[in-house]
């Protein structure tokens, strides 16, 4: 039976509530429907870095001291205005909407503590929405074992299916973080966090000059970058770890550049994102011949023209360029989850978050 659902994702830039319609059976998408952003103030952006600050330190997943009670209600109402106005602008009735997928603002994730906290009030975004909210989906993964992230790998395989493509392919999301998703055929499914996407680019840009992000990759297009840096950036131990592996936002932020002018700080952080990328490359079992780019770092033609350095003679396309979605393909992946979790699917599998059997997850609040 296909389902209606609504996906929603706000990921580690901190940059807003991406928005999308979906229609599934949890196994394969039937049909796109549109999708929408709801931008975060700077305000609210604000008290978001400061709810990823003070929760380094938390004691158990529930807890909400400090900040993080004002950015929870933060992010549940910036949620609810979302699918507020995106089903009033396409005209939308509630009831025509099956399920909504709601993951939350992550703002610590340490699977290796059984951590991963995602602040948002599923339960009050229920009531706002009047349509039942699918959250919590990472929990019962980190609870058993694994990793946690990525959980977009099971969407990915929906959209490659029908790719009719030669050899392995790796769809790459580049987001606060980087993950891959490695598919070669119907049965191999590999997925991993790559390391550093968009957030040491994102925070440096903000620091050096007030901006949210490099738009386009113009300012790193201007720089050089310093590739002693990168050499030495590149033997924190993670990128030698086999996948699967997952990372917190902040796990590279001691990396932070020092007395190194904009451009050229700009140029080798994102010469960095795509060097880590490429180093993932040997741990898998072939080389992808091709690559699918998606999230934020795929708007940035200095990061596509990197990678297109470091990956060849592969190949490396905007996901925009196949009819996929750059933008909405999380939120997408949400609703597709909310969709398999509702028929008990699994979410996660060994291969793709190290969890020992596949996984089914997520809570459903109701209305």
């Amino acid at each position: 039976m296909m389902l209606t659902a609504i996906g929603l994702m706000s990921g580690t830039s901190l940059d807003g509530v991406d928005v999308a319609l979906i229609e599934t059976d949890g196994k394969r998408v039937k049909a796109f429907g549109p999708s929408g952003y709801r931008p975060y103030t700077e305000k609210e952006r604000d008290l978001l870095r400061q709810a990823l600050a003070e929760a380094v330190n938390l004691p158990q997943r529930d807890a909400r001291p400090g900040i993080l009670p004002e950015a929870e209600r933060v992010v549940t109402l910036a949620h609810a205005e979302a699918v507020a106005s995106f089903t009033a602008q396409h005209r939308i009735a509630r009831e025509d909407v099956d399920i909504v997928g709601f993951h939350g603002q992550t703002v610590l994730h340490r699977p290796a503590q059984k951590m991963t906290v995602q602040i948002g009030d599923a339960t009050a975004l229920a009531r706002a929405i009047h349509i039942p909210v699918m959250h919590d989906f990472r929990a019962a993964d980190v609870a058993a074992g694994g990793q946690g992230a990525p959980f977009v790998p099971v969407y990915h395989r929906a959209l490659a299916q029908s790719l009719e493509r030669e050899g392995p392919m790796a769809v790459l999301n580049i987001g606060g973080v980087s993950n891959i998703t490695y598919i070669d055929g119907a049965d191999t499914l590999i997925a991993c966090d790559t390391g550093p996407g968009n957030a040491l680019l994102d925070d440096f840009m903000y620091r050096v000059a007030g901006q949210p992000y490099d738009c386009e990759g113009r300012m790193a297009a201007q720089g050089h970058a310093d590739e002693a840096w990168i050499a030495r950036a590149l033997q924190h131990p993670f990128f030698v770890r086999p996948p699967p592996k997952s990372l917190d936002r902040n796990d590279f932020a001691a990396l932070a550049l020092r007395d190194m002018p904009p451009a050229d700080g700009a140029a080798t952080l994102t010469a960095f994102t795509a060097a880590a990328i490429a180093r993932i490359v040997p741990l898998l079992p072939k080389a992808p011949q091709s690559w699918i780019v998606a999230g934020g770092g795929a708007r940035n033609l200095t990061m596509l023209r990197m990678l297109r350095e470091r990956l060849a003679p592969a190949t490396v396309e905007a996901a925009d360029a196949l009819g996929w979605s750059t933008d909405a393909i999380e939120a997408q992946a949400f609703g597709f989850l909310a969709a398999r979790g509702l028929k008990g699917l699994p979410l996660s599998y060994p291969a793709t978050t190290g969890v020992p059997i596949p996984m089914t997850g997520g809570l459903i609040a109701r209305p």
